[in-house]
């Protein structure tokens, strides 16, 4: 099964998260990403969250989860940082799920839908390497990005070229720039690391009597 884009369940989301964020100034990628996860019909969104960040993307991740009747997973790096992203997030009425603990460790449990990470953070390369993905693909926002190293090659240099390959990535110079890539559905129900194996098949032409061999 392929990821599949639903414009009504994402223009929804992207109303909704324009309500919840209309106290917010610059709030244009939390409605983005809004509707990107919702219109993706993600059932497990992650992202991750540090001190002093914005909360305005969790919003929109949030609104998202709850169109589309999924999770929305946020992960964080100690018990301080859960409590502040908690009291912001209940103040905007929200109270998505949080777990404490490294983010790279924390995404090899999960069969991610829609990841959000920070590209500012130098273990945002790690964490992405880490994640699985579920048997409909994904999609990855890579926040803050930049345009000194193209993004397609930034991206692709973070997967094997296997089943966990890109299908197709864009930068777009939205807030401070965002990386978005959809990554290829993986085998067997996960974006694991395993690579298809080439298979060897032996054929006889029975006219000529000549043998093929082909690599499939």
């Amino acid at each position: 099964m392929k990821l599949v884009w639903s414009p009504e369940i994402a223009a929804k989301a992207f109303m909704d998260t324009v309500k919840s964020c209309e106290l917010f100034q610059g709030s244009s990628v939390a409605e983005l990403i809004s509707a990107m996860a919702a219109g993706w019909n993600a059932k497990l969104i992650v992202e991750t969250w540090t001190r002093g960040g914005v909360t305005t993307t969790s919003i929109g991740l949030a609104v998202a989860s709850s169109h589309t009747s999924g999770r929305h997973v946020c992960i964080v790096p100690d018990e301080e940082t859960r409590s502040e992203y908690t009291a912001a997030m209940e103040k905007a009425g929200m109270s998505p799920e949080v777990i404490v603990g490294e983010p790279e460790e924390a995404v090899k449990g999960m069969l991610i839908d829609f990841l959000v990470v920070d590209s500012r953070k130098n273990n945002f390369a790690r964490i992405i390497k880490e994640a699985k993905f579920g048997h409909r693909g994904a999609v990855l926002v890579c926040k803050n990005a930049s345009l000194k190293v193209a993004s397609d090659f930034r991206l692709r240099s973070l997967f094997d070229g296997g089943s966990r390959r890109i299908v197709r990535s864009v930068f777009l110079p939205v807030g401070k720039g965002l990386d978005i890539a959809h990554v290829a559905a993986g085998e067997n129900g996960s974006g694991s690391d395993k690579v298809k194996k080439s298979r060897w098949i032996r054929r006889v032409d029975r006219q000529s009597g000549e043998e093929y061999v082909i690599r499939q």
